[in-house]
Order: structure tokens, then sequence, then C-alpha cells
């Protein structure tokens, strides 16, 4: 299981903005800067933060994005979901698949549960934890 470069740069841009402390937000630019990537391709990713409901644009001249909910309340599940609609480590639990072997397979049971235990890590882990991780790392 790999999760894709957007989710990965949604949650490193969902932490550069909140690490950010001005009340205007913090800009574009400096995400693009400060986390190495493009503007082009930040793009994208502010644009299923927004649509999502984690991020808004501060209104006014010189404004930034800010967070829409404190750090404490943001799963990086959450993240994860304003690009994916779901984790699934295996095709057969997808929501929409048919399998010819669902009524008989044993190793189903397994990939479920370890399917949950990966969403239930990420809803249990939050941006205020990466923001303690950050400061542990770069003290």
């Amino acid at each position: 299981m790999k999760f894709n470069t957007k989710t990965r740069y949604g949650v490193r841009t969902m932490l550069e903005i909140a690490v950010n402390n001005s009340p205007h937000g913090i800009f574009q630019k400096d995400i693009s800067k400060n986390q190495e990537i493009s503007n082009r391709y930040l793009d994208h990713i502010i644009a299923a933060l927004r649509v999502a409901g984690l991020i808004t644009s501060v209104k006014g001249k010189k404004s930034g994005y800010m967070l829409t909910r404190k750090p404490s309340e943001i799963s990086i599940y959450d993240i994860h979901k304003a690009f994916e609609p779901g984790i699934n480590i295996v095709d057969c639990l997808a929501a929409n698949k048919q399998c010819e072997q669902e009524l008989k397979c044993a190793s189903k049971r397994i990939w479920d549960e370890l399917n949950k235990l990966i969403v239930d890590y990420l809803e249990n882990k939050t941006l205020d934890d990466l923001i303690h991780i950050r400061e542990e790392i770069n003290p």
C-alpha cells in the first residue's frame, strides 16, 4: 500500500499552515518555498483542501490560508479524504467491488481488519500530533 503524492503533500501543506502564527494566514508562495512543492502542483492541493473544508483563505488584501478548525480537530485521515474517498488496501474491500470469492474468502477478513487498523490509526493522529513531532525534530 502506498499513499499518493497529493495526500503526502497535502499533509505537509496542512502542517505548514498549522504552524503559521500570522492572523493573515500564510501565502501559497511561502508554503511552496518552505515545503519545496511546485506552486503549480500546490494549486491542486490547496483546491482539494478548500473543497474538503480544511482550509480557507483569509479575507482582505495580502492574505493567505488558515485552518478552518484547530489542529487537534483535524485528523490525518481527514486530510487523506480530501484526495481519496477512503483506504482500501486490497481491491475487494471497495464498496463498489464485487468478488466471486467474497462469501468463501478467509483472507478478506484479515485484509478488512488490517484496513480498519490503518483507518483507526490515521483517524487518531491529528495535525496537532504532527506539530509536536516537528517541534521534537526541529527544536
